[in-house]
């Protein structure tokens, strides 16, 4: 009882701090590198026949010319037997925090991993789940006074997640725990930091406290929250998940016929609601407000669960797929590729089960992310957060197309994009960017005259001017 009162204490500070208010700068200081950065989700078990680290870690060459420079893994941990879901498992049924998947390899195999991708200027960041474990996490032998209970003293899964236990952070040991654990990988594995599972569901003030004892392992900490919840990066996070801008997507698409993927039980696409290029700078708009100042926000076309359960983004985006791969890097953030998704990936990969590893034999779709990591890289304008431009859209008479830019003195990045089924002029309403006679396609590199006026369906444009 004492040893819980002086935890208390020592946690006060921490337990129900206030939020500052929306808008103002957050606490994180992000690492310099992460400014112009593209992240890549690996899936270990998927990415290759074997299934494994070493068999992985002969993609890193090929990542590198691709331009990758955060690696994030999915769950490498152990996997619970007990409830298990399939054959293999959740990777987010976690058995032990401080061990791997034996699947996967061996600790001294993540380790040389790790190593390999640091040597190439790559940076890892793993999966973390801290919400609940799996049923027989080793935490439950000796320590069962850390997970949460329902009305009948159980334990209990969130959501339909009957393979796992939920946590209980109002116990001190259980931060402290969850905060040794993650601090062993930091020391142990010389990682970078953590992509957090369902990071809105632990409360805010366990990010508060962790943070500052994670960073003053790895001062240049980079930590990923998979929600959409302005709070957690006042003092947590440096990028949170863009799942609004997403949906967006998804709902655009769907207006225009597009969006094809059926759900289970279901005969035909769910019709979602109306929405249209124009909703964007909108939401952009609305997420600057909301949002502590500085906050990078990660910019998708697909990831590991819309690629399982939601859909390839073949069938969430059809034709309108490769402008909105455009939008994810030159809208304000940070832009995700998922495995797979730089040769083109066009189905969904099993979750519970051992799957065909893709195809990653370089094609156009190679050649497209290549030169969209390559503009990441080379613009300032680009940068996420305050380092970047702002988004400067130019009015048309045409809802269903975005014209922007993102400008640095005389130099910019201009992006267009027909989010219609019908091919268009671009006929601006207003003030038309004013441009140099140095322009570029960012995509071909050919030099330009002009910008184009005419917009295939579904098509682009992405000019890099001086």
């Amino acid at each position: 009882m004492k040893l819980r009162k002086f935890l208390l204490a020592l946690l006060a500070p921490f337990i129900g701090a206030p939020a500052i208010s929306a808008g103002a700068p957050t606490h994180v200081q992000h690492p310099a590198w992460s400014r112009n950065a593209v992240i890549y989700e690996v899936n270990t078990r998927q990415y290759t026949p074997e299934g494994t680290f070493n068999a992985f870690a002969k993609n890193l060459p090929r990542l590198k010319n691709l331009g990758v420079d955060i690696l994030w893994f999915m769950p490498i941990h152990p996997i619970s037997q007990v409830n298990r879901k399939g054959t293999l498992g959740s990777y987010y049924a976690i058995a032990d925090y401080k061990a791997v998947n034996p699947e996967f390899g061996t600790m001294d195999d993540f380790k040389a991993l790790v190593k390999k991708a640091h040597d190439m200027g790559m940076k890892v960041i793993i999966d973390w789940v801290p919400n609940h474990t799996g049923c027989d996490n080793v935490w439950l032998k000796d320590h069962a006074d850390r997970y949460a209970r329902n009305d009948k003293g159980e334990m209990y899964g969130p959501y339909d997640w009957t393979d796992t236990y939920k946590l209980d952070y109002n116990n001190p040991d259980t931060r402290l725990a969850m905060i040794d654990a993650m601090s062993f990988w930091l020391r142990e594995a010389d990682i970078d930091g953590f992509r957090c599972d369902v990071a809105a569901e632990v409360p805010v003030s366990f990010w508060n406290q962790a943070r500052p004892q994670l960073q003053a392992i790895e001062p240049e900490l980079f930590m990923l929250a998979e929600a959409s919840s302005p709070a957690l990066h006042d003092y947590g996070f440096d990028m949170g998940y863009n799942w609004p801008m997403k949906d967006l997507f998804s709902k655009i698409a769907s207006t225009h016929g597009q969006y094809t993927f059926v759900k289970d039980g279901q005969t035909q696409p769910e019709k979602l609601p109306e929405a249209h290029a124009m909703d964007i700078p909108a939401l952009v708009k609305s997420q600057e407000k909301d949002y502590p100042g500085d906050t990078y926000l990660m910019n998708m076309v697909t990831n590991h669960d819309l690629n399982s359960w939601e859909g390839t983004e073949m069938q969430r985006l059809g034709n309108f797929a490769d402008a909105f791969a455009v939008l994810s890097y030159t809208l304000p953030g940070m832009p995700l590729i998922y495995t797979g998704q730089e040769t083109g990936l066009n189905r969904a990969l099993q979750f519970f089960e051992k799957d065909t590893a893709p195809d990653f034999h370089p094609n156009s779709v190679t050649t497209f992310y290549t030169a969209l990591n390559a503009l990441k890289h080379s613009r300032s304008e680009l940068q996420a957060g305050v380092a970047g431009a702002p988004m400067t859209v130019f009015e048309t008479d045409n809802n269903d197309v975005l014209v922007f830019e993102r400008r640095q003195g005389d130099k910019a990045v201009i992006t267009a994009v027909n989010l219609s089924n019908k091919p268009v002029r671009i006929t601006y309403t207003g003030q038309a960017p004013k441009v140099s006679a140095n322009l570029t396609d960012a995509i071909s590199g050919a030099a330009m005259k002009s910008l184009p006026t005419i917009l295939a369906p579904g098509g682009y444009f992405v000019i890099t001017d001086n």
